[in-house]
């Protein structure tokens, strides 16, 4: 029992562990003597008494918990910072020209008459942080290890092109049209943010759509250890870094997988976060500390974490802080006074900072332009440069940097202020102050218009810049750049296709399970197989991939240090650090963010990796729109396999599964090719002509192969498949519309229609046309839709043809040539919304009338569900019957008795018909 008085063994959270003290005495003398540290020296000498020894324990691999967070102060010490190799008056020089051009091209593009917007505060604040890594770490593409990946932060691009305008890779006239893509011609004009849709040869990663740079950079360097792992591409000596914003953090995808890289070990990734403390337009933390919320969350994520608070101008003073007055101020001051602090004079800091007489003491010597001048960490290029040494030599962890800065730095009308987001404009004034503080040779005469001042470049001659070219010559090029070269593969021939050409006799066969066949047969091609990759989000088995485990194998870049609980069975679990199978868990935006890393790797590596990200549909476009945006901008190419489909397919899992509408979502994205194949041949043309236009290097059209994603939606519900009929018209099929069924024989007086079903529509088509003929003497033909959205895109582009071009022959879209001599009215079924199957409608001459499941989702039998939106074989009939009459090719009676005959109202009258197999 413990005595009064006696020291608990060890303290965790303030509770006392049970952990035994195997030697009381010793533990007692090292208390005792922290008691007379305390006593002798007080609590500021004993507190970093402790914290020197945890760092030193750490250094010595003792497995201590980092802490939470540490004083607001710089990571690394003055006494711990590298020889600094650069030449430092020629990097303040060419900061200071990178500076000027940047703002001066954003005031420019906001001139009377054009005001098109931009950024100028962003990039002020990060200077230093960008021109550090372009002079002495960032590796382009032709460094010796393959280069690195740099994520730059959207609203700084008019540095990065500013930097790209002395470097010589811009010129005047670029700069002049920055955000005028359109107006000035062709490739004349420079995109507001890192778009490589738009320029293809220089940007590489989108990065302005907030909080995807942090997920895309963590999966885009676990992706290179993947790469690297699987034999396909040493990128041990590359290294992905990624410059993002303290507001930005706010977005839920910026932190959601930081845990994830911990997890992963990926020391080959850094995060550079601009801590300006202002958001768009206001304090990220008026009543807080930014800086330490971040630190303390990426150390509990298992981050390294590098704070860069305070330049070189702090160092004396916090040296002369004995008893910590001077750290307890900075730890106590609140980022909103800092951010006021940024802009006062020096007296009111003296006054409201340096008010505590030690504090006041420390800076006595000092003037008030002394204290104005007191520089923030992220503008001191020696404490930055120590901070990106040190998170390249580290190892184990993915490091964060957290560089304090003031937004607008070095203009006067900008710094600091809570609207320096949206100041564009910059007056005569402004110019010549802004010029002055960074000492450019630009004459008053040239600043009198403020809608036109010069650029400043001082010759390709000129020592500065002959200084960065050599910089970037010795680092492997510029940055940013992109340079596809892809590795040219030989396509798998006709064999790999063919069992899903088969008839399966009386054997039903899901899409899905179609789809999975393939890819199964495609992973053992000996030319394609290796650079397959399967994604899926903690689903593989919900799909019927577990037969790939004990070959595929998942991959972990730990290997399987345990004993499956399923070893015993012939589909185990298997984990390989050169396993194939990407098992993301439960996120679809990590699993994009895979997508999106394999799909762009043919560009960023030079290898073509072909993904294949498979998904509940109802949680692929709805949820990770955004994501597959950012993937069709970086020009990625690969497969989303939107399995499960539809809305009336999963019939137990109710409305947030339930997929009525991802086609029309797809329809917003000009680089998504959707299909709907009802059967398995579909699936197999749809799979290989995305192959062919993706990855068919030496195509004639599409030269280096074409930058598109296929999505397919397939379908868990077992149906008859027929095989490929005789004479398929392939290109029909793949454009979007091709006839799987002509009217079964009788005579010609019969009423003629059309049934166009895609997906898991066409077996209740296929019942309604028998029925029609049966029972109601209509002839219907049934056509396969394998893409609604194909086959509106072929006919805009018609129009389009058709304005420019009045005085020629006009282009008649395809779906309009694929119904000439069909007779009747067309209607239109889907499992999805109505307004699917209507985006064809101005193009099709016939009457047209649409089915589909507008409304929310529920769970029920598959048979109730098509009966409550009537898309069922009855309500194809009767929707048909209804058309023909409109058309007076039918009795109105008739078809009006017609609903209530097969009981369309009324879904309790399908109850007892029976359902197969195929859920969730």
């Amino acid at each position: 029992m413990a005595r009064p008085g006696d020291r608990p063994a060890i303290t965790a959270e303030g509770t006392a562990s049970q952990l035994p003290d195997i030697d009381p005495e010793e533990t007692r003398e090292w208390l005792d003597s922290l008691d007379g540290l305390l006593k002798d020296q007080g609590e500021h000498r004993a507190r970093f008494i402790m914290l020197k020894l945890l760092d030193h324990a750490r250094e010595n691999r003792i497995g201590l918990p980092a802490l939470r967070s540490s004083d607001y102060i710089n990571t690394i010490p003055p006494e711990k910072e590298p020889w600094f190799p650069g030449d430092e008056h020629v990097e303040r020089r060419i900061r200071a020209y990178i500076r000027w051009n940047a703002a001066i091209m954003v005031s420019k593009a906001n001139r009377k008459g054009l005001e098109v917007g931009g950024h100028i505060a962003t990039y002020q604040s990060a200077a230093s942080l960008y021109e550090v890594g372009f002079n002495h770490f960032f590796r382009g593409k032709d460094h010796p290890g393959g280069g690195d990946q740099v994520y730059f932060q959207g609203h700084a691009s008019p540095g990065i092109y500013a930097r790209a305008y002395l470097e010589g890779r811009l010129n005047d006239s670029q700069l002049d049209a920055f955000r005028q893509e359109v107006s000035q011609g062709p490739h004349k004009g420079l995109s507001s943010y890192p778009h490589p849709r738009l320029m293809p040869e220089f940007w590489e990663f989108p990065t302005v759509s907030m909080g995807l740079t942090g997920i895309n950079s963590i999966y885009q360097a676990r992706f290179n250890r993947y790469m690297q792992n699987r034999g396909i591409k040493d990128t041990s000596d590359q290294r992905v870094w990624a410059f993002l914003g303290d507001g930005e953090m706010a977005e839920p995808e910026s932190l959601g997988a930081i845990n994830f890289a911990a997890q992963q070990g990926l020391d080959n990734l850094t995060w550079v976060i601009n801590c300006n403390l202002q958001q768009l337009d206001g304090p990220v933390r008026g009543n807080g500390k930014i800086i330490q919320e971040l630190e303390s969350i990426f150390l509990g994520a298992g981050w390294n974490v590098i704070k860069v608070l305070w330049g070189g101008g702090w160092d004396k003073l916090l040296a002369k802080d004995a008893d910590g007055a001077l750290v307890n101020k900075m730890n106590t001051t609140p980022d909103g006074q800092f951010q006021t602090y940024s802009i006062e004079t020096g007296d009111y800091i003296r006054k409201h900072f340096f008010d505590d007489p030690r504090l006041a003491k420390m800076v006595a010597d000092m003037s008030d332009e002394d204290l104005v001048k007191l520089p923030r960490g992220g503008h001191d290029y020696r404490k930055v440069f120590a901070a990106f040494k040190r998170a390249t030599e580290h190892v184990g962890q993915p490091t964060v940097i957290l560089a304090q800065t003031i937004k607008g730095w070095t203009i006067e009308a900008l710094e600091g202020r809570n609207a320096t987001h949206q100041m564009k404009k910059l007056t005569s004034k402004d110019l010549k102050s802004f010029r002055d503080r960074l000492y450019l040779d630009i004459p008053d005469s040239k600043l009198e218009d403020p809608y036109n001042p010069p650029y400043f470049h001082p010759g390709a001659e000129d020592d500065e810049i002959q200084y960065m070219q050599e910089r970037r010559r010795a680092l492997g090029g510029y940055l940013p750049s992109r340079k596809p070269k892809p590795t040219t593969i030989a396509l798998p021939g006709d064999k790999a296709y063919k069992p899903l050409l088969e008839p399966a006799g009386e054997h039903k066969v899901a899409t899905t399970q179609a789809f999975v066949r393939l890819l199964r047969d495609l992973m053992r091609d000996k030319e394609i197989g290796k650079r397959i990759v399967p994604i899926a989000p903690d689903e593989f088995r919900t799909f019927g991939m577990d037969s790939m485990f004990p070959t595929a194998k998942i991959y972990s870049p730990h290997g399987q240090n345990y004993e499956s609980v399923d070893r015993k069975l012939l589909l185990s679990w298997k984990e390989s650090p050169s396993g194939q199978l990407l098992h993301e868990g439960i996120t679809e935006a990590g699993a994009m963010g895979s997508t999106t890393a394999a799909g762009t790797a043919y560009a960023t590596h030079g290898e073509p990796m072909i993904p294949f990200y498979i998904f509940y549909s109802m949680f692929g476009f709805q949820r990770t729109g955004d994501s597959i945006w950012a993937m069709a901008d970086q020009l990625g190419r690969g497969f989303l396999i939107g399995a499960t489909a539809g809305r009336t397919t999963l019939t137990g899992e109710g409305l947030q599964h339930a997929d009525g509408h991802s086609p029309l979502l797809a329809s917003s994205n000009t680089a998504v090719v959707h299909y709907d194949p009802a059967f398995a041949y579909e699936v197999a043309h749809i799979v290989k002509d995305g192959l062919r236009r993706m990855y068919d290097y030496g195509s004639e059209e599409h030269p280096g192969g074409e930058n598109v994603i296929y999505y397919l939606t397939v379908y868990n519900e077992p149906v008859a498949q027929p095989g490929e009929p005789e004479n398929l018209d392939v290109d029909g099929l793949l454009k979007g519309i091709h006839r799987v069924a002509v009217a079964p024989e009788g005579g010609d007086e019969r009423p003629k229609a059309q049934i166009f079903a895609s997906g898991v529509s066409m077996p209740d088509a296929m019942k309604a046309q028998k029925i029609l003929a049966d029972d109601h003497g209509v002839a219907a033909d049934v056509w396969s839709v394998t893409s609604w959205n194909e086959l509106r895109r072929d006919a805009l582009e018609a129009d389009q043809f058709n304005r420019a071009h009045g005085s020629e022959e006009p282009r008649v879209p395809f779906i309009t040539k694929a119904l000439e001599g069909a007779e009747g009215p067309v209607i239109a079924v889907s499992d999805y919304m109505r307004a699917v199957q209507d985006q064809i409608e101005p193009w099709v001459p016939n009457r047209f009338h649409s089915l589909g499941t507008d409304g929310f989702g529920f769970a029920d039998t598959r048979a109730a569900a098509r009966r409550f939106f009537n898309t069922d074989a009855p309500s194809i009939v009767v929707g048909t019957l209804q058309a023909l009459a409109a058309d007076g090719k039918f009795d109105a009676e008739q078809a009006a008795k017609a609903y209530d005959a097969y009981q369309l109202g009324d879904p309790t009258a399908v109850a007892d018909v029976a359902q197969e197999g195929g859920d969730a």
